[in-house]
C-alpha cells in the first residue's frame, strides 16, 4: 500500500482523539477557515506512512496497539527503542516484522555474557595480499539494528554501543566510521529471568527514547491469536510484510514531524514535568535534559501520526511514561516499599497545572 495515498482513520487506534480545529488550534486562527486550510501544515504523508505502517504488522501481531503506536512514533524521528517484557509475547517479531517494512538494511545481534565489543562495532584485520589491515564492519553497520536480550553482555560490550547510539559512528583505532540514514536500534529484554544478566548503564538508558513495558494479551486477545494461529503452528501461511517505507519516505516524514507547531506553554509544561523528577524526594535520580528533547520529539510525532500540525497537553501525557520509566532511580526506601514508576510519574504530572 503506497502511504502516499489516502487512508481511513482507524476507529480503534487508542490514539485518535476528539478533535476540535476551532478549539484545539495552538496557532491564532484566521476568520476565514479557507485560509486557515491553506496555512495548516499537510501531514497527511506521516499519518498515512503510520497507517500503513500499522496494517503491516497487524497482519500477523494480534493486539500489542501501545507497543506498535509507540514504534510507530520512536521510527518516525530515528530514536531507538527498548522493550522490555517476559518471553513470548512477540517483542523480537514485531521488531523484525517492523524492519522487514522499510527498504533498508537489517541487522540482528544475539547479545551473550561471551560477546565482545569488536564482535559489535568491528575491528581492523591484517590482510596478509597487501601487507596492511583493513577494517572489517561489525553487525552494528546497518540501518535497523534488532538487539536481542540486550542484558545479556557485559559492561564492556555495551559501552560500545554508546558512541553508535547518540552520535551515530563508530571510532576504531582513531578513525571514524558514520552510520548511514536511517539508523536505530531496537533492543529488547526480559525482566524476570535475572541469571546470566547486566544492568544496563545509565547513559546508555537515556539513550533510548522509549522503555516500552510490554504486557500480556488480554483475554480477547490471546482467543483472536490461538484462532489465527490453530491450522498454522509455524506460522508458515503468513501474509508477506511490505517494504512501505525508504529512506527518502522517512527522511521527507522527519522533516513534517519538525515542523509541528508546539506552543511556548507547552514547551513550559515540558520542562516542569522533567524538573519535577529532579526535586522528588522519591526518586534517588531524575531525568536529564535529553529527556525533555524526547518529549518533545515523542509529542510531536504522536501529533503527526494524528494528522494534527500541533502539539496538546494529551500528547506529552501519552508519551510521558515511555520516556521517563528508564531515565530515572527510585530512593532505596521507594524501591523496597515496591513502588511503582509509573504511579510515580503519573502522580506528578497530576500536581502540575496543565496548559490551555
Amino acid at each position: 500500500m503506497n502511504p502516499e495515498e489516502e487512508l481511513n482513520k482507524d476507529p480503534q487506534n487508542p490514539l485518535e482523539q476528539n478533535k476540535s480545529m476551532e478549539q484545539s488550534n495552538p496557532v491564532e486562527q484566521s476568520s476565514s477557515l479557507n485560509i486557515w486550510d491553506q496555512n495548516r501544515l499537510d501531514l497527511s504523508l506521516v499519518s498515512n506512512t503510520a497507517q500503513s505502517l500499522r496494517t503491516e504488522l497487524q497482519k500477523i501481531i494480534v493486539g500489542q496497539t501501545e507497543m506498535v503506536n509507540l514504534l510507530l512514533s520512536s521510527i518516525l524521528v530515528g530514536g531507538h527503542v527498548l522493550i522490555e517484557g517476559v518471553p513470548g509475547i512477540a517483542k523480537t517479531l514485531t521488531a523484525k516484522l517492523m524492519a522487514q517494512a522499510f527498504n533498508s538494511e537489517f541487522s540482528r545481534i544475539q547479545f551473550t555474557p561471551d560477546l565482545m565489543p569488536t564482535d559489535v562495532v568491528g575491528t581492523n584485520i591484517f590482510n596478509v595480499k597487501n601487507s596492511d589491515f583493513e577494517f572489517k564492519p561489525g553487525p552494528v553497520f546497518s540501518n535497523i539494528i534488532l538487539i536481542d536480550e540486550i542484558n545479556r553482555a557485559p559492561a564492556k560490550t555495551q559501552a560500545a554501543l554508546f558512541e553508535v547510539m547518540e552520535e551515530y559512528q563508530v571510532t576504531i583505532d582513531g578513525v571514524t566510521y558514520p552510520m548511514e540514514f536511517p539508523f536505530f536500534v531496537i533492543a529488547t529484554q526480559n525482566p524476570v529471568e535475572q541469571e546470566g544478566t547486566y544492568k544496563l548503564p545509565e547513559a546508555q538508558l537515556d539513550r533510548f527514547l522509549y522503555k516500552i513495558n510490554v504486557q500480556y494479551p488480554d483475554l480477547t486477545e490471546e482467543r483472536a491469536i490461538l484462532q489465527k494461529f490453530r491450522n498454522d503452528f509455524r506460522v508458515d501461511k503468513k501474509p508477506t510484510v511490505n517494504k512501505i517505507i525508504s529512506a527518502e519516505l522517512l527522511k521527507q516524514c522527519q522533516d513534517l514531524i519538525e515542523k509541528v507547531t508546539i506552543k511556548d506553554s507547552l514547551l513550559d509544561y515540558i520542562a516542569e514535568i522533567v524538573v519535577s523528577t529532579r526535586n522528588s524526594g522519591d526518586l534517588f535520580l531524575g531525568a536529564s535534559p535529553r529527556a525533555s528533547l524526547a518529549l518533545l520529539k515523542a509529542s510531536k510525532s504522536l501529533a503527526a501520526i494524528e494528522g494534527r500540525d500541533f502539539v496538546t497537553p494529551d500528547d506529552i501525557q501519552y508519551v510521558a511514561y515511555p520516556v521517563l520509566n528508564h531515565r530515572i532511580i527510585l530512593t532505596p526506601e521507594r524501591e523496597m516499599e515496591g513502588v511503582d514508576p509509573k504511579d510515580l510519574i503519573r502522580d506528578m504530572i497530576k500536581k502540575i497545572e496543565v496548559p490551555r
